[in-house]
C-alpha cells in the first residue's frame, strides 16, 4: 500500500518559487562570471582560463590577463553590483519609493565630490608611475574618508528632509536630485581650478570604472560590502515590517527611527566605499530591486540577496559590454549603466504619474 504524496502549501509553494528563482540568478550570475574571464583584448578558450586558473606551469601571459585584470575585475563587478543593489533596495523601502537608490537620491555624487576634494586639498590621487596605474590612489584610507563624509553629509540632510512633518517620498527625491546636482557642480568646479594629474584622478572617479581595480582595493572594498550586507540581512524583518507602512511597523514594536537611520547610514558607507574606489556608476541601484520586485515580491528575506545578485549579474553584462560594444576599445561601464537605466527611470516616473 503506497501512502499518498503530502500536498504542498500554497505558502509552501510560493516559498519554494522564490528559492528557485535564487538558484536560477546564482547559475546564470556564476556562467557569466566565467565569461567574463574569457571574453576581452586577448580571446582565451575555456582550457586556457582553467589552466591559468588552476595550473602553476600555465603560460605566463595567459596567467597575467586572467589573474591581474579580468579576475581583479569581475570580483569587483560582483562587489560593486552586490552592494550598490542591496544599498538601493533597503532605501527604496526605507522612503517608500522605487525610485530611491544612491544615484538617484545624490549620495554617489556626494560621495564623489568628498573624492575630489581629497585629491584637490590633501593629495588623495593623482597620475602613478607606471601606464597600468596611470590614475592612483596614493592615500586609500583618506581618499574613502573623504568619500564617506560626503555621502554622510548628503545622508544626513536626507534624514532631516524625511523627519520634517508633511514631507512626502517624492519630495525626498527631488530633494536628492537636486543634491546631486549641487555637488556634480561642486566636482566641476575643483576640476576647473585642478592641475593635470589631480584633474585626470577626479575624471577618473566620476566616469565609474572597473578595469583599473587592484588586489588591495578590492579586498577592502569586498569587506565594507559583506559588513553592510550582513547588516541589511540582519534587519530584514524591520524592513519587511517597514514596506507595510511606517505605522504599521511601529506598532509591531521596530524602531523607526533607529532602522531607518542605520539602513541609510549603511548605505551611505557602501556607496562611499564604492565611489572612491571605482568612481560613479548609477542605477544599478535602482535597476536590480525594481526588476527583482516583480519577480520575487517584497519579502527582504529573498528580496535583498536577489537584488545582491541580479546587480552583479547586470554589472558583470556592462562590463561585459563595455568590452565588446567598441573593441578595441573600452567604455567605462557607467556609460553602459546609464544607457540601461535612464530608460526605466522614464518609465518609472511615467508609470508614477499615471496611477
Amino acid at each position: 500500500m503506497t501512502l499518498p504524496r503530502p500536498i504542498r502549501s500554497p505558502y509552501e509553494t510560493h516559498v519554494r518559487r522564490k528559492q528557485l528563482g535564487l538558484w536560477a540568478l546564482g547559475g546564470a550570475l556564476c556562467l557569466l562570471f566565467l565569461l567574463s574571464l574569457r571574453i576581452g583584448a586577448i580571446p582565451l578558450s575555456w582550457t586556457e582560463v582553467l589552466r591559468a586558473l588552476l595550473e602553476e606551469d600555465a603560460p605566463r601571459q595567459m596567467k597575467l590577463v586572467v589573474w591581474n585584470i579580468r579576475l581583479p575585475q569581475a570580483l569587483c563587478a560582483l562587489a560593486v553590483g552586490s552592494g550598490l543593489a542591496m544599498a538601493g533596495a533597503c532605501l527604496q523601502t526605507l522612503l517608500q519609493n522605487p525610485l530611491a537608490s544612491p544615484f538617484t537620491l545624490g549620495i554617489s555624487h556626494a560621495a564623489a565630490f568628498g573624492a575630489a576634494l581629497s585629491v584637490m586639498f590633501l593629495g588623495g590621487g593623482g597620475m602613478g608611475s607606471t601606464l597600468a596605474d596611470a590614475v592612483a590612489v596614493t592615500h586609500l584610507s583618506l581618499t574613502v574618508t573623504c568619500a564617506f563624509l560626503g555621502s554622510l553629509f548628503c545622508t544626513g540632510i536626507l534624514l532631516l528632509l524625511s523627519g520634517r512633518r508633511g514631507s512626502t517620498s517624492e519630495s525626498i527625491i527631488l530633494s536628492g536630485v537636486a543634491l546631486g546636482t549641487l555637488f556634480t557642480a561642486g566636482t566641476l568646479v575643483l576640476q576647473f581650478f585642478a592641475d593635470d594629474s589631480q584633474l585626470a584622478a577626479m575624471v577618473f572617479w566620476t566616469f565609474g570604472d572597473l578595469s583599473r581595480v587592484r588586489w588591495p582595493s578590492l579586498v577592502l572594498m569586498g569587506l565594507v560590502v559583506s559588513a553592510t550586507g550582513g547588516f541589511f540581512l540582519l534587519h530584514r524583518w524591520h524592513y519587511n515590517a517597514l514596506a507595510a507602512g511606517e505605522e504599521t511597523a511601529a506598532s509591531l514594536g521596530v524602531p523607526v527611527r533607529r532602522v531607518r537611520l542605520g539602513g541609510m547610514l549603511a548605505s551611505a558607507l557602501v556607496t562611499s566605499a564604492v565611489v572612491a574606489f571605482v568612481g560613479v556608476i548609477g542605477f544599478v541601484g535602482l535597476l536590480g530591486p525594481h526588476l527583482l520586485r516583480g519577480l520575487l515580491g517584497d519579502d527582504h528575506r529573498y528580496l535583498l540577496p536577489g537584488s545582491a545578485l541580479l546587480g552583479s549579474l547586470i554589472l558583470l553584462l556592462a562590463d561585459l559590454g563595455a568590452r565588446t560594444f567598441l573593441a578595441p576599445r573600452i567604455l567605462p561601464v557607467s556609460v553602459v549603466t546609464s544607457f540601461l537605466g535612464v530608460p526605466l527611470f522614464l518609465f518609472l516616473v511615467l508609470r508614477k504619474n499615471a496611477l
